[in-house]
């Protein structure tokens, strides 16, 4: 079973990808998109920034 879904979540080959780039189109529209991705994009830049005050907590309490 186990191998059933490593092979399901496997890799994707140029004609999947493609679809799945039709279906988000056809579902949101071209004026959604660009939104979307500015969201996105703040939200990997404030996890980004959360790891590194992690960082900086980790090396602080280390000094101690």
């Amino acid at each position: 079973m186990q191998l059933l879904n490593v092979h399901l979540a496997g890799f994707l080959g140029p004609t999947e990808i493609v679809l799945i780039v039709v279906i988000v189109l056809l579902l949101f529209g071209g004026k959604k998109i660009p939104e979307l991705m500015k969201g996105l994009g703040k939200g990997i830049k404030e996890f980004k920034n959360g790891m590194n005050e992690g960082d900086k907590e980790n090396k602080e309490n280390k000094k101690e």
